[in-house]
């Protein structure tokens, strides 16, 4: 018998049970209630994404094919749209995530209004967005199981064969799915992380990704005057989001370590070394310094230290902070990446100034010299020009092999020239097009990225959709501008979203009038509903 039918069956023992007082009530109206609510906390979907991220994790080191991706959303509306598209033409959820991004949050979600991607945002909107994320999540279940419940009582009504509708039933795959939930630097010391990463996994998020900058001063990883932190101070805040995973029962949670260090030059603290080796001893060799040979070298309140048998002077800038050595950007990655790693880290992410699978690769392959079986999280940033650096890449690649390049501009001479749109068709172009296609799966298989997110897909889409709409139909286009460009493609795609009235939940609502209310039930559907046009 079918699972859906099994549980009509419990709740009509249950409804017998109380035979006088619950006579208005249907076993089988209160069984597609819940499916429609099969998540009754964010822990429950804490629970949930969290056991598919690590079955997703298995499947991936075992097979490198088996890489995972998402897009970055900045309301639950978006996130549900993606959800129900992926669905439609992937047929399957299947290792396709959410993304929430603390630059999203930051430019589209504060009360401040649009903030640089500083941490100045109210931390709390961070959970807050999750929670609404999955709200929208679970009504894009509840509208799809609406509609196999109609087909199914449809098909009573007309006498034909339930199996194959029950079985959709009893098979149905949630749009409830892993959001990689961003934290920034912890916005504050160890308590402070703690009490956020908390409320992000009580509003569902399995998957918690930190970065190693100071807080106070954090920068967007594509921007300049970023300031990284000692590894025992990224170690505490690691700890805390583990710590906020435990005390809420989800112990397979997710935390993702970011590096920042292949972009950032400065450091705030000067950590203590203990031991020769440690962590400090190790961080602290990286920052650029000047040997004292007599202390008469030495300015007023200048600090020394001792290193390698000399003494030294680190570099300070006016601003108290202090620079590492140019060139070290590498070697600090792998070490914090190995460090984390270490330190109850699941997953990596490397902020780089390029997609280049070489690079990412050779410090990818130098943590796993040590972590063999690391895996990393990537940013497929919208802060990159895909176009201008992959034919970059091929001219440069073109020109070391030796073939002929002059009828392309040299990027040494005009770095934009190679973005002319006359270039579209050329054998350059068209190559550099297939590397970006293939870059998620390349780069999965050479370069260990278990996961390709966009973090801003979803901003620049929005603001390319207006932009177009607006210039037609503030133009000479007027309602065709609408009509032609959106409701459309919307019918002839057969997106849900036509149907905007079912999609806030007007269906369910009518639906949920009548099991309450029986024949004296308002309805906002029916014959005159605008609705039915579509």
């Amino acid at each position: 018998m079918s699972t859906y039918l099994k549980e009509i069956d419990k709740l009509t023992q249950l409804r017998d049970q109380h035979a006088e007082t619950w006579k208005g009530i249907s076993p089988e109206y209160a069984v597609r209630m819940r499916l429609q609510n099969r998540f009754k906390s964010g822990l429950d979907i804490a629970q949930h994404t969290a056991d598919t991220l690590r079955k997703d994790m298995a499947d991936y080191d075992a097979d490198s094919s088996q890489y995972t991706q998402s897009l970055g959303c900045w309301h639950g509306f978006v996130a549900q749209q993606i959800a129900i598209a992926v669905k439609r033409h992937q047929g399957s959820m299947n290792k396709k995530y959410i993304y929430l991004s603390g630059w999203m949050v930051a430019a589209l979600r504060s009360r401040f209004g649009p903030l640089p991607d500083q941490s100045m945002h109210e931390k709390t909107s961070v959970p807050s967005l999750i929670a609404e994320i999955y709200t929208f999540l679970k009504q894009a279940d509840a509208v799809e199981l609406e509609r196999l419940f109609a087909r199914l009582d449809g098909a009573r009504d007309k006498g034909e064969d339930t199996t194959g509708i029950l079985q959709q039933i009893d098979n149905f795959e949630t749009h409830v799915v892993p959001i990689i939930a961003d934290i920034d630097a912890g916005f504050g010391n160890e308590e402070a992380t703690y009490l956020l990463a908390k409320q992000m996994i009580e509003a569902g998020a399995c998957a918690i990704q930190i970065e190693n900058q100071v807080s106070e001063v954090k920068q967007c990883g594509h921007q300049a005057g970023k300031v990284t932190v000692p590894h025992e101070d990224f170690i505490s805040k690691i700890n805390a989001v583990r710590y906020a995973f435990l005390e809420l029962g989800i112990e397979n949670g997710i935390i993702v370590a970011r590096t920042d260090s292949l972009g950032a030059g400065l450091t705030q603290k000067v950590p203590v070394s203990r031991e020769a080796g440690d962590l400090a001893s190790q961080y602290n060799s990286f920052l650029q310094t000047e040997e004292i040979h007599d202390v008469s070298e030495l300015q007023e309140n200048d600090i020394t230290i001792h290193q390698g048998g000399k003494l030294v002077k680190p570099v300070r800038l006016d601003n108290g902070l202090y620079s590492f050595r140019d060139g070290t950007g590498l070697d600090r990655v792998v070490l914090d990446c190995v460090v984390s790693l270490r330190h109850g880290a699941d997953l990596l992410w490397i902020e780089t100034e390029r997609p280049n699978v070489k690079q990412i690769a050779e410090m990818v392959n130098a943590v796993r010299e040590q972590i063999p079986d690391a895996k990393l999280v990537y940013n497929n940033s919208p802060s990159f020009n895909w176009t201008l650096k992959f034919r970059e890449q091929v001219y440069n690649d073109w020109q070391a092999d030796g073939k002929d390049v002059s009828a392309y501009p040299d990027p040494a001479q005009d770095p934009q020239g190679l973005m002319n749109a006359e270039l579209d068709e050329t054998e350059l172009a068209q190559e550099a097009d297939q590397l970006i296609k293939s870059f998620q799966a390349d780069s999965a298989r050479e370069a260990g990225i278990f996961h390709h997110l966009i973090t801003l897909p979803t901003y620049h889409e929005t603001a390319l959709g207006v932009d177009i709409l607006s210039e037609g139909y503030f133009g000479d286009s007027g309602m065709l501008a609408y009509v032609q460009g959106v409701q459309r493609m919307e019918i002839r795609r057969e997106m849900n979203v036509v149907k905007h009235q079912e999609m806030a939940g007007t269906t369910i609502g009518d639906h949920h009038k009548e099991y309450f209310a029986g024949e004296n039930a308002l309805l906002a559907g029916g014959k005159d509903n605008t609705m039915n046009q579509f």
